[in-house]
Formats: structure tokens, sequence, C-alpha cells
């Protein structure tokens, strides 16, 4: 009679007082069993020994049900499927989502909510199931039955005779799938190593990681046929540019369309005429273009003559420490901006003169960037109006001839709308006579008399005289 489990029996819960209190502490986090105090030093028993025991089978791509034939409000914008969002899509990102198509939808997935531990997740036989390993039998048992046929065959030919290339045969024998690789690769044992077919120890040297001859003083231009070499010179090389040609026709729909098997002689007279069309086409599109630019030798050729010509200076060149020229002008190193652009046909740039703090160009003197250069005349007519400006030059006696006169009548009523008073403005002094105020061409070229100066002393006031705030006033104080 099988004994019920026994209970586990509680913790002594009597403190042993050769026990550390770093060690008999509960950590603060831990709500622990009040009978034993040293329940958080004790191995924790896990809920489920098992670690294969919550696994299950995850069965990867399932679908719900089958394709929606319309796109559903919250599905996948890009395939329409339920089952995740299109961030999390796996599928091609399309030009047009099944959002605004509506069509190819793919079905929903069947999402699991699987929990597996650390041995769980790393089962190689979860989800195996056992029948479908009959398949892999019934394969090697159909291969063993072909090849009992062969050896059955082989041996009425032979006559009973020992068939001594059994192993040959076997290893020909195409396994498929279930060969492994490295024996498909592997060389019949009756043929003979490439390391002894060349046993001079001066000739080339073999490399067994990659199964080649290594010749380091071969030309690289020399073609070596070797093992899965395919030929890609000779005959070989040209009957496959024939059948690339022959196919070529028949793609594009030519009119003379060639087929390689069916007329191979017309096969090669179309494409060698085609052949003599291009070279003829090619040279003259060649030779058009040398007559319109000229060929590249003549201009090597110039180039040649001009480097192989030696010149001889006397100029005494001394260079510094590191190899520049003393006293060669300091190249300046261009800016981020635009440099040396000349416009509006200015022959320097904007900047290059200065003047009355405005800047403007040397070759004309124009303070205005977007002008256009006016060159020598524009010098010369800035020069004058500054001169005519500052009073140092006066107009030429043609153009005093040339100034229109005004009636004497009409000059003086002007002049009288112009000097009327002013409201609680300052009275001006006497009005001097029309004669004594106009001064002639020729008095203004002879300077200024004497006269004129002591009268100038009379009248000039002076800021740091007291009375001249009085002057011009009725009353005094």
């Amino acid at each position: 009679m099988r004994q019920p489990p026994k209970k586990e029996e509680p913790k002594s819960n009597e403190r042993n007082e050769y026990i550390p209190s770093f060690i008999a502490k509960k950590p603060f986090y831990i709500d622990g069993d009040e009978k034993d105090y040293l329940e958080h030093q004790r191995l924790q028993s896990e809920k489920n020994s098992d670690p294969l025991g919550t696994s299950k089978w995850y069965d990867r791509g399932k679908k719900v049900a089958p394709a929606a034939t319309k796109y559903r409000k919250g599905a996948c914008e890009n395939c329409g499927s339920m089952s995740h969002k299109e961030k999390d899509c796996l599928q091609r990102k399309r030009k047009k989502g099944a959002r605004w198509t509506g069509r190819d939808i793919a079905a929903d997935e069947a999402v699991q909510d699987v929990n597996l531990g650390w041995d769980a997740k790393r089962d190689r036989w979860n989800g195996f199931e056992a029948g479908e390993y009959g398949e892999v039998v019934e394969d090697y048992r159909a291969m063993e039955e072909m090849k009992k046929q062969a050896v059955a065959g082989e041996e009425d030919d032979a006559e009973g005779e020992e068939n001594v290339d059994g192993d040959k045969y076997e290893a020909e024998t195409d396994m498929g799938r279930k060969q492994a690789t490295s024996t498909r690769n592997l060389r019949l044992r009756e043929d003979t190593a490439k390391y002894l077919l060349n046993l001079d120890l001066e000739s080339a040297k073999y490399d067994p990681k990659t199964r080649s001859m290594l010749d380091p003083d071969t030309s690289t231009n020399e073609l070596i046929a070797e093992d899965g070499f395919q030929k890609a010179s000779g005959d070989a090389a040209e009957f496959e540019r024939a059948s690339r040609h022959a196919w070529e026709t028949q793609e594009r729909g030519d009119k003379d369309k060639i087929h390689l098997q069916a007329n191979p002689t017309e096969a090669v007279l179309l494409r060698k005429r085609k052949a003599d069309e291009d070279l003829v086409k090619k040279e003259s599109q060649k030779k058009a273009l040398l007559d319109k630019y000229g060929s590249q030798d003549t201009v090597a050729k110039k180039n040649a003559l001009a480097s192989a010509g030696v010149t001889s200076n006397e100029q005494y060149v001394e260079y510094d420490e590191r190899g520049r020229i003393k006293g060669a002008l300091e190249k300046k190193e261009k800016s981020m901006y635009a440099e040396d652009v000349l416009i509006n046909n200015h022959t320097s740039v904007w900047g290059s003169w200065w003047q009355d703090f405005k800047w403007g160009y040397a070759c004309c003197h124009s303070v205005v960037k977007n002008s256009f250069c006016t060159g020598d005349e524009g010098l010369r007519a800035a020069e004058e109006a500054e001169r005519f400006s500052k009073g140092l030059t006066l107009p030429t006696a043609g153009e005093a001839d040339n100034a229109t006169e005004v009636p004497r009548t009409i000059a003086e009523a002007s002049e009288e709308r112009d000097e009327e008073h002013v409201p609680n403005g300052v009275d001006r002094p006497e009005k001097q006579s029309m004669d004594e105020s106009r001064r002639r061409l020729e008095e203004l070229k002879a300077g200024v008399t004497e006269a004129e100066m002591e009268k100038y002393r009379k009248e000039k006031t002076s800021k740091a005289d007291p009375m001249a705030a009085m002057l011009g006033k009725d009353e005094l104080l």
C-alpha cells in the first residue's frame, strides 16, 4: 500500500545565538513566515519542479480563419491582418496598403500566449510529431531498393562476375539532401591526388584548403583549366556569344529571328553581317567626332613637346627652411563667400573702393552696388561733382553762356516771395542792393576783397560774447 507523502514539517523558530545578525535578519522586501526566521536563507523549492512541464507546442503561422475580403477597422494598414499593426508587419512594404486598395488581405494569425521556461525555450524536440518520421524511413527504404536493383542489373551484365566498382558507383549515386556536403565534394579514390600530379619541388604549391594549385610565377593572363573550370575562351566562348545573340533576337522580336540549333549557318552569317554593320557605324561616328573636336593624339603631342623643352632662367630664387620662396606674395585663403565675381561690366569687385564711409567700385567710384560701370568717364564726372560741391571749381564760360537768362522783374518778384516775413522769426539785417549782392564771374575768380573781409568781421558774432544774444532786439535789459 502506497503511503501518502510526508508533510513538510515547519522549521524551528528557535534563534541560534551563534548566527550573526546580518545573516539572520530578513531584508525589508521579504514578507516571510514568522515561524521560520531563516526562511530567506534556505533554498526555495520551485512551484513546478519539471522544467519542461509548462512547455507546449507553439503552432507558428496558424491561421484563425480564411482571409477577409474587405478591410476591417483596426487591422494592419499594409496587409490587412487583425493580428498585428503596421509597424509589426513582416510582409514587404506595399506601394499602396490593403487599407487603400482593399485587395490581397492577409488572413488573421493565431497569437498564442506562451510562457516557456529556460529549458522549454531550448527544447529541440518541442512540437515533434513521431508520425512524421515515417516519411524519412520510407525515403531510406526506397533508396535501398534502388541500390539493390542497380547491383542486380550489373551482376546480370557481368554474368555473375563480382562488381569491383561497387564503391565507385555508390559514391556517384546522388543521395539528394540526405547526403552530407563533404561527401559530395570529395574526390573519387581511384583518381590521382592533385598534389601527386607534379612532384617537382620548384613548381607550383598545392593549397589543401582551397584544393587548388598556387603558382606565383604563373602569368595572370594565362588560363589554367582545373577541376570545375568552365571554359571561357576559344570556341566555347564563341558558342556562348552566338547563343546569347540568338536569344536576344528572339526576345526583341526582330525581323530576322535566329535559331542556333535549327539553322546554325544562317545564324552565323546574320551575326557576322550585324557585327560588320556595327563596326562601320562605330567608325563613322568616331570619324565625325574627330572631324568636329580633333584628335587627342595631336593635343598629347603638343603637350609632350612643350614639356620636353628646356628653358633657362637666370632669376635668383632663395628658399626658406619650409621649401617656400622667400619674399613671394602670400596666397590669401578664400572664404566661403563669392570672391572675384565681376558684374554689370565692372572691372573691379564691390568693396574695392571706400570713401566717406561708403563702399563702392574702384573702376568707376560708384557707390551703388547694382549700377553699371561708366569707366573713366564716371571717374571724371564724380571728381568734378565733388570739386564743384566744395566750391573748388566753377562753371566754364560756355556753360555760363548756355544758362537761361531770367528777366529782372520776375527774379525780383520771386526773391520778394522768398524773403517774406516769417512769424516769430529773427529780423534780417538791411537788405543789400541787388548790385552789391550779385557778384560777377570775374569777381568770384578774383577772390575776396579787403572791404568784404572788413564787413564780415563787423557782422560776425562770437559765441563767447555775452551780449551776442541781445543783438537785434529793441529793448535792452
